[in-house]
């Protein structure tokens, strides 16, 4: 894989898909900080894997439509914003129930828990199950975008 800076859209969906099975590892053998933690990142991936399928090879972007720096971060709500999602989320959660389920409980992840010294198992197992789910996880559903 490239370093950051040369990421592509393939490389963020490799990673996407390596650290969701991580997660369902660490969770297994009962270290659910690391799998919490991991899972997240996951969807983040899967979300910036979406945002680089907007931009064409060898174009310059568009400094009104996608402020780059704006894409350095971890906040799932505002990536799904600038991968231009938002609006497909809401349509989707109104028509599947679960999906709805998954993503209330994994839009509240945040990469700055990794300094919590314990993650419940429950809260680990949930926010997991929720991205992971074959058919109605979130992982799933940015699967279809990528």
């Amino acid at each position: 894989m490239n370093g950051w800076l040369r990421m592509n859209r393939a490389d963020l969906q490799n990673l996407a898909k390596l650290r969701a099975k991580e997660a369902k590892v660490l969770l297994d053998q009962g270290c659910y900080e690391g799998a919490y933690y991991l899972v997240g990142y996951a969807v983040e991936c899967a979300l910036k894997a979406c945002i680089a399928k907007q931009t064409q090879r060898y174009d310059f972007p568009d400094k009104q439509k996608v402020k780059v720096q704006d894409c350095y971060h971890h906040d799932l709500d505002r990536l799904l914003r600038i991968a231009g999602l938002s609006q497909k989320l809401d349509a989707d959660r109104q028509a599947d129930s679960v999906l709805d389920v998954n993503w209330s409980v994994t839009k509240d992840w945040k990469e700055d828990k990794r300094y919590l010294p314990a993650i419940p198992e429950k809260q680990a197992r949930d926010l997991v199950d929720a991205v992971t789910m074959r058919g109605n996880g979130v992982l799933a559903w940015l699967k279809k975008l990528w």
